[in-house]
């Protein structure tokens, strides 16, 4: 089974804790994190490979911002994954604004052309098997204007970034 991601805007400082480690260990520390927390995540779920190939034309690989979408930025969970059951990406709030005019800039069309489920599969990209053609419209099309909205909202309030990996829930 492969694993979904989800995204969460923090401030900055959380509560007077300036290290993004140990805030993120406050925040994702109790199974009912989503429930609890400030603002509503995101749900990329399990397209996440496949959107940043989308965006970048390789499976983990490409170059800051449209890079940073997904993939990129500062894994906090290197050494700690198995203590809070997932992996934690950090998305400083100077990295957030670059992704976030990066998405407005790029239209959904420019993303799509490099839609092709047998050259996403043979990139080794994450369920791209279980592609067919109206998962173009049906998937991507949504999860760009979400991830659109999402880091708009955070650029906008400043706001750092928290990518998470798990298991589907």
């Amino acid at each position: 089974m492969g694993l979904a991601m989800s995204y969460l805007r923090v401030p900055p400082v959380l509560a007077g804790e300036p290290d993004p480690g140990r805030a993120a260990r406050r925040i994702f520390g109790a199974p009912d994190w989503r429930r609890r927390a400030a603002a509503e995540p995101f749900e990329l779920g399990r397209a996440w490979q496949a959107m940043h190939y989308l965006l970048t034309g390789d499976a983990w690989e490409g170059r800051a911002p449209q890079a940073d979408v997904v993939c990129g930025g500062r894994l906090l969970t290197e050494d700690g994954a198995e203590e809070l059951g997932m992996d934690i990406i950090y998305l400083a709030p100077e990295r957030v604004k670059p992704v976030a005019d990066f998405l407005a800039a790029t239209p959904f069309e420019q993303v799509a052309a490099r839609f092709d489920p047998a050259a996403m599969v043979s990139s080794g990209v994450q369920d791209a098997g279980r592609l067919d053609a109206a998962a173009r419209d049906r998937v991507f099309r949504p999860a760009h204007a979400g991830l659109t909205a999402f880091f708009r909202a955070a650029a906008t309030e400043g706001q750092a970034v928290y990518k998470v990996m798990a298991a589907p829930r």
